[in-house]
């Protein structure tokens, strides 16, 4: 075990619709009630974050003697849904804590970012907006973008946990959002008052590796994409009509390839993608087990693998 030593992982999860049972007025939430068209009932809310919360437990655990130390989540509804998921028996007894806003999502779904009292130090957060045009001269209400600032050990940190806008009008019609996303996390980043900030930038980006969303990013010269490798024909972290992408990854700056003491250096990022995250058998076989299909109930985990990262402290 001694070369797992002083590794750590730091992952990010797209949670599929992961809402409560309770039809929130100001949200589209009315399928996610026992009423609802998906007729989703508390059993299957506690079914859901019992699984979600074993998947979280277990992510790393070849690389590291450790509980993820950081986890970035997307499609999350609320501080209810986070504490159930916290308090679900493979996570209690974690020191955990998290970070979370309501954000102003239409449909009431936010990111947040879990994290390990013993390991990471909140500093400050808060919410960026994303400020984009429907289309029509109307806003368009998406996910904020949000932001901590922290330590991890005595290193500080800054983390934008994002879910940036879908492709469901068309990847092309929407593409000036994602853009847009890209470069307000790049203006946070100019206004921080430090030379060369470390920065974990994860996310459900909606786009892959090599899109402009992602370039915009990487052509700052400030980060390093360890995901863009995990990309191919045979996998990713979602697949869509047969087709793998990978929309989840986690970018970060240069200063992760050094190695001078008391701070962390990159070592491996994979997709975290066991046999119990998989359809077993069937035409989508090997893809990741669900919890629905349209109407379809079937019970399983999130339509995405979690992606991570494994860092290393250097002493």
């Amino acid at each position: 075990m001694k070369s797992l030593e002083n590794q750590f992982t730091v992952a990010f999860y797209n949670l599929e619709n992961f809402f409560d049972t309770q039809n929130d007025p100001h949200t589209l939430d009315d399928d996610f009630t026992p009423d609802g068209r998906k007729e989703w009932t508390e059993s299957k809310f506690r079914k859901k974050a019992k699984k979600l919360a074993r998947t979280i437990s277990l992510i790393g655990q070849d690389d590291s003697t450790l509980r993820p130390i950081l986890v970035g989540l997307a499609e999350i509804e609320n501080k209810k849904a986070l504490n159930t998921l916290l308090e679900s028996k493979s996570l209690e007894g974690e020191d955990y804590a998290y970070v979370h806003f309501n954000s102003p999502d239409e449909r009431g779904i936010d990111t947040a970012l879990i994290y390990h009292n013993e390991h990471f130090k909140v500093l400050n957060s808060e919410t960026i907006p994303l400020l984009i045009s429907d289309g029509n001269g109307g806003r368009d209400y998406t996910r904020d973008i949000l932001y901590v600032h922290g330590q991890l050990h005595q290193e500080e940190m800054h983390v934008f946990v994002n879910h940036w806008p879908s492709r469901r009008s068309g990847a092309d019609e929407t593409n000036y959002k994602r853009i847009k996303a890209a470069e307000t996390v790049l203006q946070k980043i100019e206004s921080l008052e430090e030379d060369n900030p470390n920065c974990i930038i994860m996310g459900d980006f909606n786009d892959d590796p090599n899109s402009e969303s992602i370039q915009t990013l990487m052509n700052s010269g400030r980060f390093i994409n360890p995901m863009q490798s995990l990309l191919s024909p045979d996998s990713g972290s979602a697949n869509y009509k047969g087709e793998w992408s990978l929309f989840d990854q986690i970018l970060m700056s240069h200063s992760f390839l050094n190695y001078e003491p008391d701070t962390h250096s990159f070592k491996k990022a994979k997709v975290f993608a066991p046999k119990f995250l998989k359809e077993w058998k069937g035409k989508y076989k090997g893809n990741p087990f669900r919890t629905f299909v349209g109407k379809k109930y079937l019970g399983g985990y999130s339509d995405h693998f979690p992606v991570y990262v494994i860092l290393k402290e250097n002493h």
